[in-house]
């Protein structure tokens, strides 16, 4: 009877967790990890989007089934799917374009931050990261290797802490404060009243080249280029 409760479905890139309506969350919410634990073998090591199906829930409830499925599997869940779904879809393609060109972001010194830096928050890394949330002015993400925020760039990010230039930082929507990649600084200039509003943001790419760090959009044009 107990399986009744939690009822998950997979697609490719994707779960979906039906939930019972009428069973409390404080008993819901075990019988998901649960559910996960016994399943982890199966679902194996993903990157996934979750949809969370058959009640409504509060955003601390989604990010407490979040964290149960985390805990309690290899799966890395990229977003939850239902509240933006135009967004959502963006963030998985964007995640496709990356496992697809920046296979380094895959390696076992990689890590994954989930949720918003912001009050000045500091991220510092040995390893690639990728943020999923925002980086919200004055705060900071610093790796020694690569850096890929799967939401807004509004702070500072420096890659490449080891030494090498050749390193990235890649942002759904980039608007740093200030960058650096290796041994170059970048610092984006200030945006002043009179300036337009410019159309929505297109993930874009942060790499040094000729001594100076470029910024430009993701086309497979360009990622061909870089490869």
């Amino acid at each position: 009877m107990n399986s009744s409760f939690v009822v998950i479905k997979s697609y490719k890139g994707g779960i979906a967790v039906h939930l019972d309506p009428e069973l409390a969350f404080e008993l819901l919410l075990p019988k998901v990890a649960d559910k996960f634990r016994e399943g982890a073998r199966f679902f194996g090591e993903a990157r996934v989007a979750v949809s969370f199906e058959g009640r409504s829930l509060s955003s601390e409830e989604e990010n407490a089934l979040v964290d149960a499925i985390s805990c309690n599997s290899s799966l890395h869940v990229i977003c939850v799917v239902g509240k933006d779904r135009e967004k959502e879809k963006r963030f998985r393609e964007t995640m496709e374009t990356f496992e697809r060109y920046f296979p380094r972001a895959d390696e076992d010194s990689g890590q994954f931050y989930r949720g918003n830096l912001r009050n000045g928050q500091i991220l510092e890394t040995q390893g690639s990261v990728v943020v999923i949330g925002d980086v919200e002015a004055g705060c900071s993400v610093i790796s020694a290797r690569d850096i890929i925020v799967i939401g807004r760039l509004l702070g500072n990010a420096y890659a490449g802490g080891d030494g090498n230039n050749e390193h990235f930082i890649v942002a759904l929507e980039m608007s740093p404060q200030k960058m650096k990649i290796g041994d170059f600084k970048y610092k984006a200039k200030e945006k002043t009243k009179w300036q337009m509003k410019t159309k929505k943001q297109q993930p874009k790419i942060a790499f040094v080249q000729d001594r100076e760090i470029h910024t430009q959009t993701i086309t497979n044009e360009l990622l061909n280029e870089l490869g």
